[in-house]
């Protein structure tokens, strides 16, 4: 294979950048996250790519439960924050604020113009990630005028 091909195209695919997040209180942990897409109508699933060495897959296996915080086009410093390792303390992770997800307490952050809460249905491990499919259960929106943060916007890449 030419993998130098493979990365390119790979780099290609269309990816939006949002704060995963699952556990509550002391033990919530969140991360920015791109693989992640709509899978199903009915029920209403979603699929996310979590890397199987994090605190955030070990809190979505523990919990079978949680959030996704989708962020707006002008909140790269958001993102680029949620990269490193995440520190929970009180009511923020990373300095951000949050309240925990009316059904599953997975921690919504209050900054993000819309977010979703998901129980985890079927899960699949293979490579270094595991594919969590999971319905929405609950969904908010507070800002329904905001883009959302697409990786091509951004200076990083996490694919290839």
């Amino acid at each position: 294979m030419n993998q130098a091909a493979k990365k390119h195209a790979l780099r290609l695919l269309v990816h939006g950048i949002y704060l995963v997040a699952a556990g509550q209180g002391e033990e919530a942990v969140a991360n920015s996250v791109t693989w992640l897409t709509q899978a199903s109508f009915v029920p209403p699933l979603i699929m996310v790519a979590i890397r199987e060495e994090g605190r955030l897959h070990d809190a979505i296996q523990r919990t079978g439960t949680f959030s996704v915080n989708i962020l707006a086009a002008n909140q790269q410093n958001i993102a680029q924050t949620f990269f490193k390792p995440a520190e929970t303390r009180g009511d923020t992770i990373n300095g951000y604020r949050f309240e925990p997800g009316p059904v599953t307490k997975s921690p919504i952050f209050l900054d993000t113009p819309a977010w979703l809460e998901a129980e985890v249905r079927h899960s699949f491990h293979g490579g270094d990630h595991t594919v969590f499919i999971a319905e929405i259960v609950e969904a908010g929106i507070r800002d329904p005028e905001a883009k959302p943060l697409p990786l091509h916007d951004t200076p990083w890449q996490y694919g290839g």
